[in-house]
């Protein structure tokens, strides 16, 4: 064959193989719409409602809002909601979640997160709003300055939550009704930079009107530019008011986030939330609020004030106040202190001291993804895991089998919010765990080292156990991390069986099992005809019970507590 054709058959070739592919690729509408994602945690996909802009065009940077729904409600009616598009009269959720309206346009991408149905903002519902985030920046060019975070009721409440908890990511937030979970109010200080509007019903059922005033008196206070509207006689539906006529894009409009403000100030209680902007929190206790004031006084100079830390890094490239062919001069809680210009500039304390060392965490000590409690468990991929040792028979190991499934039932009614928890989590026999698991997933182990092989397999490492004698009331949870990843051990009696004696409080409510570990300490025994807790808390720092909490699981009679478990932790690390 000729040399000519042989080039011809390659050009064909070639036009065979790319032709295809422009002919068949795939080109979004602009206008509302759902797409997925692919969530690790239970493999599988999960909506989210979109908005592209007329004219898109890929080569443009866009503004981005992503907006939550609220309980009972979902991505597809959400959409509707945030252009201001109520429902028509005498039309059913249902049915105004089988269209999209017309409403006028706007200049911004729009993305609905479905998160699960009606279950908050936490946990792995908060996970999918991240993953949403991600997936839009990775479909769609999106200016990092201009994104911005706003949703309603229980969606104002993951508004608050994941606006604190995150700052820098967003240009402003805006609550409608908010009803934030427990525990938000503490991370209120990191919105110094983070423009808020609260909107709010006058005569609001639901969510009561005082919460939200004292959300605005405690951002005043804290020096937070926040604006507050609240609509005399308006119910729990002040959505209709606040996203009405697209004034919301309006008022988004307005802000641009700074990647780089002078000041920082910076809460958290968790190693899971510890960088804001410039600033990373590397030595905290978890469970325990940290708090970090760093601000630029001039080029290359610093002054740091600390609360319950012992350890930071300055992230300074990038920041006009600081030459990276200087030195950088630090004060830290009173104490001066100097540093070489570098990318990042850590500190850590000891014994009261700063130095201008970074934090190394001890072997086996709690830091980011080995923190706890035992939330953390079900807020990503996991798996349910009974056990099929002890030579059980037919009836006893669908006992266990059983409980097992029943623990992973999160896809279940849910009462007045008439909404689905749609989580999708494997069950599986001790014996059927592999190793892929063991490396990616964490694992919730149902039984004792008797009838459990892989409990018996950490048993050494293992912090306390429920002796045999224990008594069937009795039930120990607890989370401890292995490797990567955790485990989560129920020995005894399940943590969703309602006591017989069920005092104010009391955790056992009717709800998804799963969702019942969401407040929940890092160990917790209790008797469940006996008044219920027989101890619970945190571990310390180093995966340790203190030893008055070893001496209230241990007078209770029925638990082993292993003190040579963080030792034999370390050997293995």
């Amino acid at each position: 064959m000729t040399l000519i054709g042989r080039l011809l058959i390659c050009t064909v070739t070639v036009m065979c193989m790319v032709l295809p592919a422009k002919l068949t690729a795939q080109r979004l509408e602009s206008g509302p719409q759902v797409l997925t994602f692919f969530s690790d945690v239970d493999d599988t996909e999960q909506p989210y409602g979109l908005y592209l802009p007329p004219d898109y065009d890929p080569t443009n940077a866009y503004p981005l809002v992503i907006s939550l729904h609220g309980a009972g409600s979902n991505h597809r009616l959400n959409l509707r909601r945030v252009f201001g598009q109520s429902n028509a009269d005498d039309e059913t959720d249902v049915e105004a979640s089988r269209y999209f309206p017309a409403w006028e346009d706007v200049d911004y991408i729009v993305a609905t997160p479905y998160a699960r149905g009606t279950m908050g903002y936490q946990g792995v519902a908060e996970k999918d709003v991240m993953d949403v985030l991600a997936d839009v920046k990775g479909r769609f060019p999106i200016d990092e300055d201009r994104v911005y975070l706003t949703g309603l009721s229980m969606g104002g409440g993951g508004t608050l939550w994941i606006g604190l908890t995150r700052p820098d990511l967003w240009a402003a937030i805006a609550p409608v009704c908010p009803a934030p979970p427990d525990g938000t109010s503490e991370f209120a200080p990191n919105a110094l930079h983070v423009p808020v509007h609260i909107f709010q019903g006058g005569a609001d059922p639901v969510v009561p009107p005082d919460g939200a005033r004292r959300w605005v008196e405690r951002f005043e206070r804290l020096g937070t530019k926040v604006e507050y509207t609240e609509y005399p006689g308006v119910e729990h539906d002040s959505w209709v008011n606040a996203y009405a006529d697209g004034q919301m894009f309006d008022w988004f409009d307005q802000f641009r986030r700074d990647p780089y403000p002078d000041r920082v100030r910076f809460v958290s209680d968790r190693y899971a939330y510890n960088t804001a902007y410039w600033v990373r929190l590397d030595a905290l206790l978890p469970g325990r609020p940290a708090q970090i004031d760093a601000q630029f006084t001039a080029t290359n100079r610093l002054e740091v004030t600390t609360d319950a830390l012992d350890g930071f890094t300055l992230h300074l490239t990038g920041h006009p106040r600081f030459n990276p062919d200087q030195p950088v001069a630090v004060e830290i809680d009173g104490q001066r202190l100097q540093a070489p210009a570098e990318v990042s500039v850590s500190f850590s304390r000891r014994d009261g001291v700063w130095a201008p060392v970074a934090y190394a965490a001890a072997p086996g000590a709690k830091r980011p993804g080995r923190e706890g409690p035992m939330r953390e468990v079900i807020s990503s991929r996991h798996i349910y895991v009974y056990g099929t040792a002890g030579s059980p028979t037919e009836e006893e190991l669908a006992v266990r089998r059983e409980r097992a499934e029943r623990a992973a039932e999160w896809s279940v009614y849910r009462g007045p919010f008439w909404g689905r928890v749609m989580v999708f989590p494997r069950v599986a026999a001790d014996r059927e765990v592999r190793p892929s698991d063991l490396e990616d997933a964490n694992l919730v182990l149902f039984g004792t080292p008797g009838t459990n092989t892989l409990i018996a397999r950490y048993e050494d490492h293992l912090p306390m156990h429920l002796i045999e004698a224990a008594g069937a009331d009795y039930g120990l949870v607890y989370v401890f991390p292995l490797g990567s990843s955790y485990v989560l051990v129920n020995e005894g009696r399940p943590w969703w069986d309602k006591p017989e004696v069920s005092g104010p409080g009391s955790p056992f409510a009717d709800a998804v099992p799963a969702t019942q570990l969401m407040d929940r300490q890092d160990y917790l025994l209790f008797n469940a005809s006996d008044g219920y807790v027989v101890g619970e808390g945190r571990f310390t720092h180093s995966w340790r019970l203190l030893g008055r909490q070893a001496a209230q699981l241990q007078a209770s009679g029925v638990v082993f507590v292993n003190d040579d478990a963080i030792s034999l932790q370390r050997a293995r690390r």
